[in-house]
């Protein structure tokens, strides 16, 4: 690492499992970009997503608010770009959209005309675009502001997240892996059953949960390949570390691999640690699995990638197991680190065992204690 240089951290997650761990990650002495998927199918942006034929940009507008947070920036525009609608009638919502699209809410009166002007520009071209019957109920003001700017500005999600940076005064970078639209994301279970989309595969029910899946696919618009968005790809070419999860595994860390470009551009940056953090409780994707089988399905996933080698990590981060028998937190049990050391010595990936639980919420990791450990292994 050149001297005076801060390290670059590229993290690989979903929208919130690894908040605390950005929160903790910002005030260390790292520069930190965030790689968000591009296949939610759920919520707000699965409206959008299905109105527009756009990226779907609920996980990106996260990870900019978790920036925001983290960056100690709580002004106006945050403050609008992390508002949602009313849940109650459509025509409800509809009246609070328009307080905003029209500069009527207070939050709007008191900006600095420029920002506001930026922010009505993009809500009324999201409004133009969206039609008369979108349902805004429980919408995110944020989504509807960056899909309006990625409207605006031809259809190009990085210039939009750049300007909604700038909007929200934020330094940190978030990228989606791929830029492009309509990627979907499907499953296969262990008995055959195909799952498409992956609000389906976070809602598997007790028997499909039960049954667990066997593999997973990710394809563009008529089932063509997915590429990498070039800002992730230039982030992985100056990265120290490169960090996997925490967060669903099958639908927001793993997926990433199977982004064209995203396994060979890791792989050719021989400087940087590669990190698996495991996650604290097991879920509806993953109930019977364990942090050494998820390894092991990680690297067989890496090795089929164009350009991979044997080696997709170098290190893993696991709880602690300090009991003899399963525990669990609401439906879920914590997730055992199984054959961890077998399978670590036999893919190559030292193991970093400790207190990750957060003291203060049971099956939640400790983002400080995470943070510190991830410090702690950036190359000198």
């Amino acid at each position: 690492m050149a001297e005076g240089r801060l390290p670059h951290i590229v993290l690989f997650s979903g929208g919130t499992a690894c908040r605390t761990t950005n929160l903790a990650l910002l005030s260390g002495p790292a520069r930190l970009t965030r790689i968000v998927p591009a296949w939610d199918s759920g919520g707000s942006s699965k409206t959008i997503r299905e109105s527009l034929g756009v990226l779907a940009v609920g996980d990106i507008r996260q990870a900019l608010m978790t920036m925001a947070h983290g960056e100690g920036q709580v002004g106006d525009v945050v403050k609008v770009c992390n508002a949602r609608m009313t849940s109650g009638t459509e025509d409800d919502a509809r009246a609070e959209f328009a307080l905003y699209a029209e500069g009527r809410h207070p939050l709007l009166e008191r900006m600095e005309p420029g920002l506001r002007g930026a922010i009505l520009n993009y809500l009324r071209t999201f409004r133009a675009a969206i039609g008369a019957d979108f349902d805004f109920r429980n919408g995110s003001i944020g989504n509807f502001i960056l899909t309006g700017a990625h409207l605006a500005h031809n259809s190009d999600i990085n210039t939009a997240i750049f300007v909604f940076r700038k909007l929200c005064d934020i330094t940190g970078h978030v990228w989606p892996s791929t830029a492009a639209d309509g990627v979907e994301l499907s499953a296969v279970l262990n008995d055959g059953t195909r799952i498409e989309g992956q609000h389906r595969m976070t809602a598997l029910d007790d028997t499909a949960s039960g049954i667990g899946i066997r593999d997973i696919a990710l394809s563009g618009r008529n089932g063509a390949p997915v590429p990498a968005n070039e800002a992730v790809l230039e982030s992985l070419e100056s990265a120290d570390a490169i960090v996997f999860g925490p967060g669903s595994f099958f639908t927001s860390v793993l997926p990433h691999l199977l982004v064209e470009g995203i396994v060979p551009a890791i792989a050719r940056n021989v400087h940087a640690r590669r990190i698996f953090i495991g996650n604290m409780l097991q879920c509806r994707e993953t109930r019977g699995l364990d942090v050494a089988r998820m390894l092991e399905i990680a690297a067989a996933l890496w090795r089929r990638q164009e350009g991979a080698d044997a080696r997709p990590f170098t290190h893993v981060l696991a709880n602690h197991q300090l009991l003899p028998f399963e525990k669990t937190v609401g439906p879920f049990a914590y997730l055992g680190n199984g054959a961890l050391e077998d399978v670590g010595a036999r893919l190559g990936i030292e193991r970093v065992i400790g207190d990750f639980e957060d003291p203060w919420q049971r099956g939640q990791h400790d983002g400080r204690a995470v943070a510190d450990a991830l410090n702690s292994l950036l190359p000198s």
